[in-house]
């Protein structure tokens, strides 16, 4: 198609990469965000070979490596703190590392600065409170009270996607896996050159963000999907760390800052169906919400965005370009959706037990195909 214009509805990983692609191409895009300061949690995020080379394609690959750590190895722990395996992880982009550990904040500012200088705007505090599509275009309403009118409509607004509901409002909610995550910064010892991930019920990972920084990430069964208020958030972080290897109970006791704690229970969605309807699109967690289990979450909404620019590029009409970008995208992702699950169940009992080392290696393998 040639240029079109385009919003993207949601200003995280997949909407800004979104952009950034689309921009390559000579399309003309905005991006809106609902949060008025555009802020992202302080935490880390692991990035694996299939992001290094998306970044690579993206013409990113020198800011996102120089704003965090690269490394080639995923080291697997039993619960005692037994090291039982180092998984050799493949170079994607020669000469490059293999997998990056990054703060969420430094990721997001990259991806927002390219977004900018490649000529998308951003307008931050907006949401879309209705989609009008009549064919031709989306006639869009914004929480502002103005109207836009687009050639196409990307919702990368997450896994409680309101395009999402908009486009298909009997689809089921994202299903919560009995499980959530914990995470936390630490300074960064100076021999942590690797993920290191901890077996068990409480699954622990710590993962180098920086030179100074690295953060911990825990698993933990959450019967009922509980609500934990803020006071008091570091301290139930300590307790579900008490049975854990001694190195991992040694850094619990640093977990002092209520306000350094992000939790948050893990939901899992697949949609089966079409990721679009008519001129609108759904890219990232709004479509194939994964837990973190193998790391590739942020990696499947980044390859989301490249396939569709692809396709769109390619195609003669939105309807091709969308059932293309499907066709290219579904069951990759749905392995690491259903994969990740698998290990999150066999880790609260709710199936069987799955091994860390053989299932990473297995994803290593797939996601290092083209996309």
């Amino acid at each position: 198609m040639k240029a079109q214009t385009i919003l993207v509805i949601g200003g995280g990983i997949g909407g800004l990469t979104a952009a950034i692609a689309l921009r390559s191409r000579g399309h003309r895009v905005t991006v809106i965000e609902r949060d008025p300061t555009w802020s992202v949690y302080g935490v880390g995020i692991i990035q694996q070979s299939n992001v290094v080379r998306a970044m690579s394609q993206l013409g990113l690959l020198d800011d996102y490596l120089s704003a965090g750590v690269g490394f080639d190895a995923v080291e697997i722990f039993m619960p005692d703190g037994h090291k039982i395996a180092r998984v050799p992880t493949p170079q994607l982009v020669p000469g490059k590392p293999a997998n990056v550990g990054i703060g969420r904040p430094a990721l997001h500012k990259v991806l927002g600065d390219r977004a900018i200088a490649s000529g998308a705007q951003v307008r931050l505090g907006l949401t879309a409170e209705a989609l009008e599509d009549d064919g031709a275009g989306v006639d869009v309403h914004f929480s502002d009270g103005t109207r836009e009118v687009y050639d196409l409509v990307i919702g990368a607004d997450g896994v409680y996607s309101q395009t999402r509901k908009a486009l298909f409002p009997d689809l089921p909610d994202p299903e919560f896996t009995g499980q959530a995550v914990w995470r936390y910064n630490f300074p960064r010892p100076a021999d942590l050159d690797v993920l290191q991930v901890y077996n068990g019920p409480t699954g622990v990972g710590l993962v180098p963000v920086s030179d100074a920084l690295m953060y911990m990430y825990v698993t933990t069964p959450e019967p009922g999907n509980p609500r934990y208020p803020r006071e008091g958030l570091a301290a139930a972080m300590r307790g579900k760390l008490a049975h854990t290897a001694p190195a991992i109970q040694a850094l619990a006791r640093q977990i002092l800052d209520d306000e350094g704690v992000v939790y948050r229970p893990l939901e899992v969605l697949l949609v089966d169906g079409p990721w679009h309807k008519g001129r609108i699109v759904l890219v990232g967690d709004a479509i194939h919400a994964t837990t973190p289990h193998l790391g590739q979450g942020a990696g499947m909404a980044v390859e989301d965005s490249i396939v569709l620019a692809e396709e769109i590029e390619r195609a003669e009409t939105p309807q091709q370009a969308f059932e293309a970008y499907r066709a290219r995208r579904f069951e990759r992702c749905a392995y690491i959706v259903r994969e990740s699950l698998a290990i999150c169940h066999g880790q609260i009992g709710k199936g069987p037990p799955v091994d860390n080392a053989k299932a990473t290696h297995a994803m290593f393998d797939v996601v290092a195909q083209p996309i």
